[in-house]
């Protein structure tokens, strides 16, 4: 396939092809070694890792990232509010502070599915998306999401309508982003706790899709 065009880090890549993924084991197990180093040391302190990990886990993590698309979603409103200046309108809503200070939300379409990456390093909005996966900062992810990008896709289980264009976003220190995924068919009625529910992490990285409503267990309003 052709690739249609590129732009450098911080733009977006406008595509219409194929990738493949995988996780960077190494890179884990050098981690691994330096806090095992560190704490040896006395330089770190494991319970206090552990606090850290469980903040961005348990109290910041995909869940804030799926009320908003779900309030999205729901409030057409807040909807243009958050195209226009995600970070005020995240903010809104509480989701604030480091990796999360300047957001662009990028909503997918019949037209056009959106993908994040980050090139040069491994760039992630932490306060709506917690930490980030292994595979988003491995080297293959960051190199490939560019240049064969419905491959990436095929990797993750997406198969996406062959006329539908890829944008890859690569974010920087400067912006994040985070993909709006399209509203499932089906979800009418629903109400904002319920659509939360159909919004995975991938989906709001642009590597899935929102679940659809026979996927979940829906709860009675």
């Amino acid at each position: 396939m052709k690739r249609e065009s590129t732009a450098p880090h911080g733009h977006v890549h406008d595509q219409d092809h194929d990738h493949a993924h995988s996780t960077l084991g190494e890179m884990d197990l050098r981690v691994r070694a330096l806090e095992t180093l560190l704490t040896q040391k006395g330089y770190l302190d494991p319970a206090a890792v552990d606090r850290i990990i469980e903040t961005y886990e348990v109290h910041v993590g995909p869940h804030n990232g799926a009320k908003v698309v779900a309030r999205a979603w729901a409030d057409p409103a807040f909807r243009d509010w958050l195209l226009q200046d995600a970070t005020a309108a995240i903010a809104s809503m509480d989701y604030t502070g480091r990796q999360g200070e300047h957001m662009v939300a990028v909503p997918n379409s019949p037209d056009t599915h959106n993908m994040v990456v980050c090139t040069l390093c491994s760039c992630y909005p932490w306060p709506v998306l917690g930490l980030p996966p292994v595979w988003y900062k491995s080297a293959a992810y960051r190199s490939r999401a560019v240049i064969e990008p419905r491959a990436v896709l095929a990797d993750f289980g997406v198969t996406l309508p062959p006329g539908q264009n890829i944008r890859v976003w690569d974010s920087t220190a400067e912006v994040r982003y985070l993909v709006l995924p399209e509203r499932p068919a089906g979800t009418e009625g629903w109400s904002q706790e319920q659509l939360a529910q159909l919004v995975t992490r991938d989906a709001m990285i642009g590597t899935g899709l929102a679940l659809n409503p026979q996927d979940i267990t829906k709860e009675a309003p």
